[in-house]
């Protein structure tokens, strides 16, 4: 991809948005008291799940992937990635993300075309209205206790060995149609290094209304989804090195691909 000559388009709508890059723009709705314990299926495999989550992705494949492109104006691009590194995906992927928007997992999941995605979810957000539709699609909760997060790892070493795709927002937070990319958690990173697994790096970007667009989304941007090549982690290097060097990388490459020349973040966020 060429490099710009001059920022992307960043919409004006007259959001207030947070102090801190990765807090919550707006308050929880608690509706349930999350337990994690040993007894949480933090892997659900009970049959009634799988028959509903493939019924969620069933409506996904075919209703979403019809209505994103009509509702956001979503173009992809680059996917050609996806076909010219089959052999290094075979065994599995991290897709990694910033996050901007109710419905940027369902776009990720069309760019990488009729793939299940598997994602750690905040255990705030799998206590209010949506925990249903988000642990269906694929969210796994993030525990808040070093005896939980063992059972937390123990999914995604599951994942891992059925050679399952996981995708990371680690910019932690959705901020609405926000446009610099905001500093990376290195969790999920930790876990690309451990299963030496590539990442996928994805920028969501935005374009000024055109056409009947301009009529019917005045307010709101268009969306662009743009894909780069995957990266290694270096598994030559000790693991806390190696880590910060893949997030260091993909931020690096997310900003490049959602077009910015002069990001006020760094790659760090912990």
């Amino acid at each position: 991809m060429s490099k710009n000559t001059h920022e992307p388009y960043i919409p004006e709508l007259g959001i207030e948005y947070p102090a801190n890059p990765d807090e919550h723009m707006g308050p929880v709705r608690y509706e349930v008291e999350l337990v994690l314990n040993e007894q949480y299926p933090f892997l659900d495999r009970s049959l009634g799940f799988r028959i509903k989550s493939a019924l969620l992705y069933f409506g996904i494949f075919t209703l979403v992937f019809v209505i994103a492109p009509i509702r956001f104006g979503l173009k992809i691009e680059g996917r050609r990635y996806l076909k010219q590194y089959r052999s290094l995906l075979r065994n599995g992927a991290m897709t990694v993300s910033n996050h901007m928007l109710r419905w940027d997992l369902l776009c990720v999941l069309q760019a990488i075309r009729f793939r299940r995605l598997y994602f750690p979810a905040w255990k705030e957000n799998l206590s209010g209205p949506d925990r249903g539709v988000i642990r269906l699609a694929g969210g796994i909760p993030v525990p808040t206790d070093i005896h939980s997060m063992k059972h937390f790892n123990q999914a995604f070493e599951d994942l891992h060995a059925r050679k399952k795709w996981i995708h990371v927002f680690p910019e932690s937070s959705n901020w609405f149609y926000y446009q610099p990319i905001r500093p990376f958690k290195k969790g999920m990173f930790t876990l690309a290094y451990k299963f030496n697994i590539p990442v996928i790096p994805l920028a969501f970007s935005y374009r000024k209304p055109t056409g009947l667009y301009r009529l019917f989304k005045k307010n709101y941007p268009l969306i662009t989804l743009r894909m780069g090549a995957p990266l290694l982690p270096d598994i030559t290097l000790p693991r806390k090195e190696a880590v910060n060097l893949l997030r260091e990388e993909c931020h690096r490459k997310i900003v490049e691909l959602a077009g910015i020349t002069n990001n006020p973040y760094p790659a760090e966020g912990d």
